[in-house]
């Protein structure tokens, strides 16, 4: 089978890839090709592993399966394609979790102005105490109820955290409508926010005005779904302490957002997912769908695009 991997491998893995295959297969790797001889490859695939731009998804007639190598795919919910599509599951849900929990404490205990004051050779010391807070033993509500969101309520369990997961229809899930979601968010003092960008500005000016005054919101889902300006304003006026986001709106952050430069936003640009063998993880789970396709076994992580899971 051709196979094309758009997903941009260093050398070392492209050769480690091509031995894993094995024979049989032909092999194209995007970034070893001018964009010309690069959608004529495209066009002669079996196989696609990647996420290419959504139009060239219809110049690849002999394509018989596709995996994803990212766990959201908000940017082709309006296909519709016949074969098979996999996404890399919860390969990714354990580092975000980690990633957010990191910036909500750095928050909680100033460590984000700590590093500042240590690069800047500044000692404060006690007075900075005082500004501390606890991340042992508060109320928590985790939007969405997937893989990150089941990771966050696992880590934050260890903190004696009372949580609430909100999931329309998930049956663990302790909230199900904004209603109830709104009746609870004044007396929450951390709102954590894991939806996929389908749920576009879902956490709007109405949900930041009913949080708790002085509460803390999180954001490890997608940038549009929270409402940017309503957050900076809330934030502005003090009546959120802080926020934590690892994603926003625009990426890269506009260098003329307010969300730069405020000293109680914790910014990880969109790192979360982020591991030391990333690369290599994506590969692994590529050569197992692909050897599950050519033995007719069912794939790992089959997802519908149209129904964004």
């Amino acid at each position: 089978m051709n196979l094309f991997i758009h997903t941009a491998l260093n050398e070392t893995n492209r050769a480690a890839l091509r031995a894993q295959v094995g024979p049989g297969h032909t092999v194209t790797f995007r970034n070893e090709l001018t964009d010309t001889d690069a959608q004529t490859a495209f066009q002669q695939a079996d196989v696609l592993m990647g996420n290419p731009p959504t139009e060239l998804l219809d110049r690849a007639p002999n394509l018989k399966f596709w995996q994803l190598d990212s766990a959201g795919f908000d940017k082709y919910s309006g296909l519709n394609l016949s074969i098979p599509v996999s996404n890399m599951g919860d390969f990714f849900a354990w580092p975000c979790a980690e990633t957010i929990v990191a910036g909500i404490l750095a928050l909680y205990r100033r460590i984000n102005e700590l590093a500042v004051l240590q690069q800047n050779k500044t000692w404060i010391g006690a007075p900075l105490r005082y500004g501390m807070s606890l991340l042992h033993k508060q109320q928590v509500v985790i939007l969405g109820a997937g893989t990150i969101g089941q990771a966050v309520r696992t880590i934050l369990t260890g903190f004696e955290c009372s949580i609430s997961l909100m999931a329309r229809t998930d049956p663990s899930a302790q909230l199900h409508t904004r209603e109830e979601l709104l009746a609870v968010l004044p007396h929450t003092d951390l709102l954590i926010n894991c939806l996929p960008g389908s749920v576009h500005s879902f956490v709007d000016a109405e949900v930041f005005a009913a949080m708790k005054p002085g509460s803390v919101f999180a954001n490890v889902g997608r940038g549009n779904t929270a409402d940017e300006t309503a957050l900076i304003d809330a934030l502005q006026r003090g009546h959120l302490s802080g926020a934590a986001l690892d994603v926003t709106v625009q990426e890269p952050l506009p260098a003329d957002s307010p969300l730069w430069t405020m000293p109680n936003v914790m910014l990880t640009q969109h790192t979360a997912g982020g591991q030391r063998f990333e690369d290599e993880g994506k590969m692994a789970l590529f050569v197992r769908n692909l050897k599950h396709l050519e033995q007719g076994e069912p794939l790992e992580n089959p997802v519908q695009l149209s129904r964004g899971y």
